[in-house]
């Protein structure tokens, strides 16, 4: 008798343990979990080989255009403007790719205002130096398109990176799709792209990547 409570004790003991121990793994996965999702995405720059080198050689410099709006900042609207940026904009992400490409700001605000937050995007580094504004858009329906060509007449060397399709329906296969951002601390979208971003400058024709794209457009 003692020996079968002694075992049913034993069994009792087991199972809470087993749950407890379910329970703290169940904790550790969360934390874990919250860990990854606020932790810096690193991309190092590597040197390259002889044969990438001679690949980048044989190829056009690729022009990123750049929208400011829900794409790389967000701005406050509280009696005064307050523009807050978008996690990884600098200097993660500016700082590499102005390495890749020539960086252009090309945004439908007014330029009073476009100029002010490229100005602190850019920070005295002379990186974000071409801009285009509203006056340079083509309004359409309501909205403010942006015409590629007037950045430059080869759309085989540019891409643009904007949170709003309309704004590049004239050139979706120049474009990059990228989810607005308003507020999100952990966001990494931006950085997300760097892998993207650093293989595309390697090609003949950006087109030829991006137009596989197109049906992701339509998810923003």
């Amino acid at each position: 008798m003692m020996r079968t409570q002694c075992l049913l004790g034993l069994r009792t003991f087991v199972a809470f343990a087993a749950k407890l121990w379910s329970f703290c793994l169940y904790l550790l996965r969360r934390q874990v979990r919250t860990i990854i999702q606020y932790q810096t995405v690193r991309y190092d720059i590597l040197p390259l080989s002889p044969l990438s080198r001679n690949r980048l050689g044989q190829v056009k410099r690729k022009i990123l255009v750049l929208d400011l709006d829900e794409t790389l900042i967000h701005s406050h609207h509280d009696g005064v403007l307050r523009p807050t940026v978008r996690p990884g904009t600098p200097p993660d992400f500016i700082l590499k790719v102005s390495q890749w490409y020539e960086l252009v700001v090309f945004t439908a605000s007014m330029e009073i205002y476009g100029s002010a937050v490229a100005d602190k995007l850019d920070n005295s580094r002379s990186i974000l130096k071409r801009r285009y504004y509203r006056q340079h858009c083509t309004l359409e329906l309501g909205s403010y398109i942006k015409d590629l060509s007037v950045v430059h007449s080869d759309l085989s060397s540019i891409v643009i990176l904007d949170n709003s399709p309309g704004a590049y329906r004239s050139h979706p296969d120049n474009a990059i799709p990228i989810k607005s951002w308003f507020s999100d601390p952990s966001d990494t979208a931006l950085l997300n792209l760097l892998p993207m971003l650093d293989a595309l400058r390697f090609t003949a024709d950006v087109r030829s990547v991006l137009s596989r794209n197109l049906h992701q457009h339509r998810l923003w």
